[in-house]
């Protein structure tokens, strides 16, 4: 990652968008148990610790939520991705040492999405960052050192 705006694809931009409309559900459906703030402290110990977990969570809901805002809009000024060498939001098609060829995009977050999607800080993902078609890279899996070639670039 380069430190600056990094831009996402339209693939991810929905996966983002998506997780986000999830969230502020969620966020809603958990704001909704809790209580005024003020009023009576009559409740027992574990309505107060209940209160104080749905609080935890609606905590949590509001840091994932902000994080998701402040990546959507790094990507609206990042512009599109790439198309003179792989970076994050580029798709690539890759061919592995064995003669397999398989396309796959350069992403943040792999679980997001799909099988085809690499992060840029997995072994192949950061290989490639930087790479154009024709360029062979290196990169260390499990299974010790290989190497791949970057066929081509784009959709």
């Amino acid at each position: 990652m380069t430190g600056g705006p990094e831009p996402i694809s339209a693939a991810a931009r929905e996966a983002l968008e998506r997780e986000l409309d999830e969230l502020r559900t969620e966020r809603e459906a958990v704001a909704v148990t809790l209580r005024d703030g003020g009023g009576d402290e009559t409740g027992d110990r574990a309505d107060q610790a209940d209160e104080l977990q749905r609080g935890t969570e609606l905590t949590r809901l509001d840091r994932r939520i902000d994080e998701l805002h402040g990546r959507l809009r790094e990507a609206a000024v990042a512009g599109a991705p790439r198309t003179d060498a792989v970076g994050v939001g580029s798709t690539v098609t890759v061919r592995f040492e064995d003669g397999t060829e398989t396309t796959v995009q350069i992403g943040e977050v792999a679980a997001v999405l799909d099988a085809t999607m690499v992060t840029a800080d997995s072994p192949l993902g950061g290989a490639l960052l930087g790479h154009r078609a024709g360029d062979t890279v290196t990169y260390v899996t499990p299974q010790g050192r290989t190497t791949a070639v970057v066929v081509s670039l784009g959709d």
